[in-house]
């Protein structure tokens, strides 16, 4: 087999694709991009396999805290075996580039199913939702919690299998697991983290039941349950305000029971949702159960499920519901805020504002100047920060699968510049239309600057070259060549093509395959080989139906034998072996015995006679006829005159 090839094709504005990392993984197109890492498609070129490689942006691997985080995780998440879990194969860090290798799922995900079917029926949104609990439920089982559950980390195989993803991210759950990887920045997404993460930044399992109840009631509706124009008011509506019941926005509505496990799913008080993933499983169950079934009301089901009619969570929490919550870290946590309500990076805690009460104003009027000097200080500061760190900002459009005409229509209507920095090959994006933009959709950008895009050459294809009559190795070179690679040998007998060369290829020569799509080669083994039958004393014709029936020439002489019957083969040659399609075989075939004609030997001397018949190969005998008289001369002949005898025969003369 040639070698794989290593040639290193590099895309200058990404430096990472075509790179090999550890030696071992190629890095193709980039097929995700979030806060902390960006997602490749790599060609595992020691195991001949497509995988998924993470690679954490560049600076984060500098922060050793969190690189040695990375790993640790990576190793957690790599125990968990699921069939409903993107399995992680690999983590190595490759001077610098820390990266995590995981199962490749071509597909979509479910951020995709939701855009294009929901609202859904509840049937179909608990089956979508089943796989994803079933996941979760064997992570908190090993002591795992996701903490970043969410559409857009819910794969959907091509053939149908759910596979949650982003396990390398998975925190070890101990008694003070709190969510951050900087200083009060949390890990997760605005939309689907619970009232505790956005309070303090500390969370368990229920965290993680918390976003799966938001996934189903986008599901449901086809919505977010809070949505605002920044993530700070929607972390302050996780806080306050209780998810909505989805029947509210279903046309025809939903059963009540399904509202319940919604709410109970998503209850403020974590204390009132299911313990971890696995409860909330064997309740998806129950209603999953009754909804196939049709039931519309089920009184039992509805109270197991329903929360107490009141909760005093947001008061234990704030103390206060006139204590309104503001960020304690900065703004720049919300670089991937969306102007849709999408949200692909992490938020901040948030802490209650301090109001002065009545024993502060009775202070002495000099600490009331000094009290209001500091808080005019402090708001200018704040104002200051939030302008340089946030309101000066703009976000970045969402073009993506926009055609570039549109896409640069639309950045260049928000204020901002647009540039194609490069193309590159998709299997999901039509050619012509942005796989993605740097700054991301929501990212955070000045105006003026510019966006810079990916448009997609279409899905990357080759076609199989034409390698017939080559030999195995030029074949094989010409397949990587061709960015294919070669499969496996098929032997196989031709007449025309020479032992050693190509003579066809499965999938054949001009099809268009995926880039490294494994291509067979069929090599000749040069003309098969015929066994060869004797037939010698056998009957000539049928020797030549059976030669000719096997693609063999036949060359026929006659011979006269006295021994051999007349049409059958006196010889052949050769008489045993093999031969191949075209080869002649020669037969020797006989004539029966050589017949002489007895010539007129009557009134002949016995002596001229006897010299005449001798001569044709006849033997001879003498007898008295019956008027023998002594004369020595021919008076008859038996067999008679005239008459064809075989050579060698004995002709009788009759003599007077």
């Amino acid at each position: 087999m040639a070698p794989v090839d290593s040639r290193d094709e590099r895309d200058s504005s990404d430096p990472l694709i075509g790179r090999l990392l550890d030696g071992r993984y190629r890095v193709g197109a980039r097929i995700a991009r979030g806060g902390m890492a960006s997602v490749y498609e790599a060609m595992d070129v020691r195991l001949d396999r497509v995988v998924a490689v993470k690679v954490m942006h560049p600076g984060m691997g500098d922060d050793g805290d969190f690189a040695a985080r990375f790993v640790r995780e990576a190793r957690a998440a790599a125990r968990l075996s699921h069939p409903h879990v993107v399995a992680v194969h690999d983590q190595g860090d490759d001077h610098g580039t820390v990266f995590l290798v995981m199962e490749y799922i071509p597909g979509h995900t479910l951020r995709d199913v939701i855009r294009s079917e929901s609202p859904m029926a509840p049937g179909k949104a608990l089956a979508l939702l089943e796989p994803v609990l079933s996941a979760l439920a064997a992570a908190h089982r090993a002591g795992l919690i996701h903490r970043d559950i969410k559409p857009e980390n819910v794969l959907i195989a091509d053939d149908g299998r759910v596979k949650v993803a982003d396990f390398g991210l998975a925190k070890a759950v101990s008694a003070d697991t709190q969510h951050t990887a900087t200083g009060g920045v949390l890990i997760g997404t605005v939309s689907y983290l619970a009232p505790e993460l956005v309070v303090d930044g500390r969370a368990d399992a229920r965290a993680d039941v918390y976003a799966a109840g938001v996934v189903l009631y986008e599901l449901l509706t086809g919505r977010k349950p809070h949505e605002g124009e920044s993530p700070i008011q929607v972390a302050y509506k996780h806080v306050h305000e209780d998810i909505p019941a989805p029947s509210a926005l279903v046309r025809g509505g939903l059963p009540a029971y399904v509202d319940a496990l919604v709410a109970r799913a998503t209850a403020r008080d974590r204390s009132l949702r299911p313990a971890d993933a696995q409860v909330l499983l064997h309740q998806l169950h129950r209603v999953k159960h009754a909804v196939d079934a049709g039931i519309t009301d089920d009184p039992d089901l509805l109270d197991d499920l329903a929360l107490p009619v009141a909760s005093v969570y947001e008061e234990e929490q704030f103390g206060s519901t006139s204590e309104i919550p503001v960020p304690a870290a900065p703004a720049a946590a919300y670089d991937d805020y969306e102007s849709t309500g999408e949200y692909d990076e992490p938020a901040t805690a948030l802490v209650a504002t301090h109001q002065p009460n009545s024993w502060e104003r009775d202070r002495p009027r000099r600490s009331a100047v000094f009290l209001i000097g500091g808080l005019v200080l402090a708001l200018a500061i704040a104002l200051g920060a939030w302008w340089f760190g946030f309101a000066r900002y703009t976000s970045t459009p969402g073009v993506i699968e926009l055609q570039v005409a549109q896409a640069q229509a639309k950045i260049e209507d928000a204020g901002l510049e647009f540039d194609v920095a490069r193309e590159a090959y998709d299997e999901n994006v039509p050619a012509g239309s942005v796989i993605s933009t740097d700054p991301g959709a929501g990212e955070r950008i000045l105006p003026g600057d510019t966006v810079e895009a990916v448009v997609s050459k279409g899905k990357e294809r080759y076609q199989v070259p034409d390698l017939k009559e080559m030999t195995e190795d030029a074949a094989q070179a010409a397949l990587i060549e061709a960015r294919l690679t070669f499969g496996r040998s098929v032997p196989k007998y031709h007449a025309k093509v020479p032992e050693g060369q190509v003579i066809t290829t499965t999938p054949a020569a001009g099809e268009w395959l995926k880039r490294s799509t494994a291509v067979d080669l069929v090599i000749s083994r040069g003309p098969r080989p015929i066994k060869i039958t004797d037939f010698t004393g056998k009957d000539a014709k049928t020797a030549v139906k059976w030669f000719k029936d096997r693609h063999l020439k036949t060359a026929v002489t006659e011979e006269f034998s006295d021994e051999v019957e007349k049409g059958k083969v006196i010889s052949q040659d050769p008489k045993d072996g093999e031969l191949f399609r075209d080869d002649t075989v020669n037969l020797v075939v006989s004539k029966g015995p050589e017949l002489v004609e007895i010539p007129r030997l009557r009134a002949m001397g016995v002596e001229a006679a006897r010299d005449r018949l001798e001569a044709l190969g006849l033997k001879v005998s003498e007898k008295h006829a019956d008027m023998y008289l002594g004369l020595g001369y021919v008076s008859s002949v038996s067999p008679g005159e005239g008459e064809s005898v075989p050579k060698g025969s004995t002709v009788t003369l009759y003599l007077v």
